[in-house]
């Protein structure tokens, strides 16, 4: 347990008193409080213990919440990974834990140098050639590229594949309220997009199609299909990634013609922390910079041609005339990006490369071991990443709760979002949770 702040000592006090002309504490109080409404008994609280003694407490506390200690098998867009010690020192230095928005660049260096790294390894990742400084989440991030097409085609339809995480499209549902625009789902066959059945629906009023790979079944989509077909008509293609892992084996959206790729970065080096904070990422096409909501960090010089960094753009009503303004997005996810960026310099790229691996290798080993078991299946016959979907012999809310009691949380239930699918059990690995883990895992599934 960490206890990075401590109380003054009393010669701290009286130093402090001294330096403001004060006899006491009370004295200071009573400028503030008259004495007659202040409170002078005991409060029924008990004395204050050591810090020994507060941790072990709070420890015995903390152990009664069955999610401390779960083996976690769950994901839908939110996965439970190690975080290295060091991505906690660094991202906890006060030079970036209390850094606020760098509208001043001389006394900003710092943070906008982090900024920039993690804008880098975005574009890197996505292979695209521009990305913001981050949003608030994946969500958000493909409500925003909707609104971005929605602006540069000047349509009213956005089609979106029908195995896009429930979660995104509410999300999407959300934020084009007002915009008077048509959301259409593009079916899926057998876990996948079904290209041809797209093919027909896109018109010369789809301002996109949204494309999430890998998709919310955790199957792999063939990306490449999709480009020249949504841009025949003028429309432009986003790519959501809500597992970026995939990146290190799959090719990345900027390789098939993406216009627009956002998703979630979660995992690099953030915790699932209960639901958030977490970070959204957003790349894009160059010629799409001016319509890119948040804001964007840049290479520059000075005065005296040395290297610096600037907020180069920033599209929010704040910045430039409101009527010009393409998003209200007024911040970036700025810890959690520095997080991200730690963790994937500590990585490296055959670092990332083998984590992917590792992730590719885990979910096969598992998916085969369950299958194995009678009354078991996939629920689509189709590649997946780190992901996948099965079929059980029973509601997989029954599973869920049984296996809780074993401390093991064995994955979403899908029935959450798709009512029809009751007995469909969405499971994810983790680095964090070892073959025997799975192993585990499988034996009490089997039971």
């Amino acid at each position: 347990m960490d206890f990075p702040y401590l109380p003054l000592t009393e010669k701290d006090r009286r130093e402090i008193l001294e330096k403001i002309g004060m006899g006491s504490i009370d004295e200071l109080l009573a400028k503030a409080i008259p004495p007659d409404i202040q409170f002078t008994g005991k409060l029924p609280i008990p004395d204050g213990l050591s810090e020994v003694e507060v941790e072990k407490i709070l420890t015995e506390i903390s152990s009664q919440n069955p999610g401390a200690s779960m083996k976690k098998f769950i994901g839908g867009g939110s996965y439970d990974m190690y975080v290295p010690a060091v991505v906690d020192e660094i991202s906890g230095r006060p030079e970036f834990y209390t850094a606020y928005t760098p509208y001043q660049p001389e006394v900003s260096q710092g943070t906008l140098t982090a900024v920039f790294e993690y804008q880098s390894m975005m574009t890197a990742l996505t292979g695209m050639e521009v990305s913001n400084a981050s949003m608030y989440d994946g969500a958000s991030a493909t409500a925003e590229a909707a609104i971005l097409s929605i602006h540069k085609t000047k349509r009213k339809r956005v089609l979106y594949s029908q195995a896009l995480n429930p979660l995104y499209l509410n999300v999407l549902r959300t934020y084009l309220q007002g915009f008077e625009v048509e959301l259409v789902p593009v079916p899926m066959s057998d876990g996948q997009t079904d290209h041809e059945a797209l093919a027909k629906m896109v018109d010369d009023n789809t301002a996109c199609f949204i494309l999430q790979n890998p998709n919310f079944f955790g199957v792999i989509e063939d990306g490449a299909k999709f480009g020249d077909t949504v841009h025949a008509t003028g429309a432009l293609f986003i790519v959501v990634v809500t597992d970026p892992f995939s990146l290190g084996i799959l090719t990345p959206p900027g390789e098939y013609d993406a216009d627009v790729v956002v998703g979630e970065a979660q995992q690099f080096g953030n915790y699932v922390s209960y639901g958030g904070p977490y970070l959204g990422f957003f790349t894009a096409r160059k010629q799409f910079i001016r319509t890119m909501p948040g804001r964007i960090v840049g290479l520059t010089k000075d005065v005296d041609d040395k290297r610096g960094f600037v907020m180069i753009f920033q599209t929010r009503e704040q910045h430039i005339r409101r009527a010009r303004a393409t998003s209200n997005i007024c911040t970036n996810q700025q810890l959690c990006a520095l997080r991200a960026t730690v963790y994937l310099a500590l990585l490296g790229a055959k670092g990332f490369s083998a984590m992917s691996n590792l992730l590719f290798n885990r979910a096969h080993y598992l998916a085969g071991q369950l299958t194995k078991i009678d009354g078991i299946s996939l629920l689509f016959d189709a590649p997946f990443f780190r992901e996948f979907a099965i079929r059980l012999p029973g509601k997989a809310s029954m599973f869920v709760e049984s296996f809780a009691r074993k401390n093991i949380l064995p994955g979403l239930d899908v029935s959450k979002f798709i009512p029809s699918m009751e007995d469909v059990l969405l499971i994810a690995v983790s680095d964090k949770y070892s073959k025997a883990d799975m192993d585990e895992f499988i034996q009490e599934l089997k039971k």
